[in-house]
């Protein structure tokens, strides 16, 4: 497992779910095969930033139940340092239903979960304070004042240790309205110093301005110092320091875009991280997102290091 005490690491802030993901392509039936998962953005990133060799720390509440267990397990199996409250609530669900061949539906089950009672006790302040990156999500803050209250602590923390603060505005419409995201993340955002949003999410910050040069402009103007618009097949376009850059998607067959937006995320991270500079950041956030999306899972098919270069191999099969 990483020491985080040991080099330079990432902290994170927020929830994991247990997901249960229909394997066949159709409405849920008794008898219809469910493959068990985990999922969360923050936890999705730091796996992802150690898988590339990165040190990250996962702060979280789970269940004192056997999918609490699991979450843990799984999370250090993949060298994620937990720091994780126990709680008597329940573990949150998510359940994945694959309607048809390309459009699937969610439904979440995380109300009076352990997740949710997630607070701002539960943060602590010489983990974050030591971090060189505070990497923060829009999801969290919309499972209720609680969690809202610890993402905004961590992020207290940060800024007054100097430590950068990322911010992937990740809006989920099925947790709250438009009116209420924008309330709740304009004051993170103006506290960040990196912010990744597709088109839309980003419009919900600034929303008289278009195209992605525009929008990453307009959210630099509130404060930070780097917007990446994530635009999904079309790769990326990041405004960094004051200067433009523009990173293609690497193209591959699309299998399941679920967890795509948090490869991209964890790919850059780890190479900030690294101390790499702007376009390798971006292209290795474009690898992981594209392995991410012809892969199954929102993190089992992230790559490790050594593996970047597999899919600009000439054949399908390397021998």
């Amino acid at each position: 497992m990483n020491d985080p005490s040991q080099q330079r690491y990432l902290v994170t802030v927020g929830e994991v779910l247990a997901v249960l993901a229909a394997s066949d392509t159709g409405p849920l039936a008794v008898g219809s095969d469910l493959r068990l998962g985990l999922a969360g953005a923050e936890s999705n990133v730091a796996v992802g930033v150690s898988r590339l060799g990165g040190s990250a720390t996962w702060i979280g509440r789970v269940s004192d139940d056997a999918l609490g267990n699991l979450i843990l397990r799984e999370l250090r199996a993949e060298g994620v340092t937990t720091v994780a409250a126990r709680d008597r609530a329940p573990t949150s669900l998510l359940l994945r239903e694959r309607r048809t061949a390309t459009h699937s539906r969610t439904r979440y089950y995380r109300t009076h979960t352990a997740g949710a009672r997630l607070s701002a006790d539960d943060i602590p302040e010489d983990l974050v304070a030591g971090a060189a990156v505070l990497h923060i999500t829009g999801i969290t803050p919309a499972l209720g004042e609680g969690p809202a209250g610890a993402v905004t602590r961590a992020v207290d923390i940060a800024v007054d240790a100097g430590v950068p603060v990322s911010l992937d505005i990740n809006f989920r419409s099925l947790l709250w309205n438009e009116r209420e995201a924008r309330c709740t993340l304009l004051p993170l955002l103006r506290r960040s110093d990196l912010v990744f949003a597709g088109p839309h999410e980003a419009r919900l910050m600034v929303p008289d301005a278009d195209g992605p040069e525009e929008l990453a402009k307009r959210i630099c103007e509130l404060g930070p110092a780097g917007a990446v618009i994530k635009l999904g097949a079309e790769g990326a376009y990041a405004l960094l320091d004051g200067r433009e850059h523009r990173q293609p998607a690497v193209p591959v067959t699309l299998h399941d875009s679920v967890g795509a937006g948090d490869a991209f995320a964890a790919g850059y991270l780890a190479e900030l991280l690294a101390g790499e500079r702007p376009e390798k950041r971006l292209r290795t956030a474009a690898l992981l997102g594209a392995f991410a999306v012809s892969t199954t899972g929102d993190w089992e098919g992230l790559p490790r290091r050594g593996e970047l270069d597999l899919l600009d191999h000439y054949d399908d099969i390397v021998r």
